[in-house]
């Protein structure tokens, strides 16, 4: 069965995609960067939704090389999505040597408990990815969110079928970025992945000059798009049914 994931990073996103039929969220903060760590009032927000809810873990922007100071934020983050009421945690950390940070893993996972556990895009740094994926097994992750080591996930898609090989069912790889309806099909022809993580903003061109004038808004300003999410999700569900006709004949 296929699954769609859409990331928002406010109140109107959360709306949109349950609005265009998501069936879970990751929840950000500053999704033009890459998404970080949203705040503990939009985390409660999220809670009251019916869909499963992942928020991810991530401080700042920049690397994934975090000190004792961040790891320590990023655990109360986790106590806070817990407490909220969240179903799971996306995060990530690596070490200086571009390898994933087994150890400050391993204790964010652990201090995580119950909490459904996503190995954020860190993932797609790795030089190692095969040796990086059996470590995520290891430490209990469920999915693993990567782009095949490439910007986009459709470029990626060669990286991204040897995960799904290799994964054998152990752990669950979570394709993101550069996701579209127009590209999904092809995407999961080619790599045999069943969930698909996508944004699904659009151009925003009503924002008012005067907020861009005080510097209380960017252009160019994107948002979360309820029909966008509509057509990704139906763009999903024609590839399942065509691989499951493909099947029973």
């Amino acid at each position: 069965m296929s699954l769609l994931e859409v990331c928002v990073d406010d109140v109107a996103g959360l709306q949109a995609a349950v609005e265009g039929g998501a069936d879970r969220i990751e929840l950000c903060s500053c999704l033009d960067l890459g998404g970080l760590t949203p705040s503990a009032g939009l985390m409660a927000e999220a809670a009251r939704l019916a869909l499963p809810v992942i928020a991810l873990i991530r401080p700042r922007s920049g690397d994934f090389v975090y000190t004792a100071a961040e790891e320590r934020v990023m655990r109360r983050d986790i106590e806070l999505a817990a407490e909220a009421g969240l179903a799971g945690v996306a995060i990530g950390a690596l070490g200086a040597d571009g390898g994933l940070d087994l150890p400050m893993l391993e204790r964010l996972a652990r201090h995580a408990g119950h909490l459904a556990l996503t190995l954020h895009r860190a993932f797609d740094l790795v030089p190692e990815p095969g040796v990086a994926l059996e470590a995520a097994i290891a430490l209990g992750f469920q999915r693993v969110l990567s782009s095949g080591g490439a910007p986009t996930a459709p470029a990626g898609a060669a990286q991204l079928a040897t995960l799904v090989r290799q994964s054998r069912g152990r752990v669950q790889i979570l394709a993101g970025s550069g996701i579209r309806a127009d590209n999904v099909g092809a995407l999961m022809a080619a790599t045999g992945v069943t969930e698909l993580h996508a944004s699904c903003r659009i151009a925003d061109d009503d924002v008012a000059a005067e907020l861009l004038a005080f510097g209380f808004a960017s252009a160019p300003s994107r948002r979360s798009s309820a029909a966008a999410v509509r057509a990704l999700k139906e763009a999903i569900q024609a590839r399942s049914a065509h691989l499951q006709i493909s099947r029973c004949d």
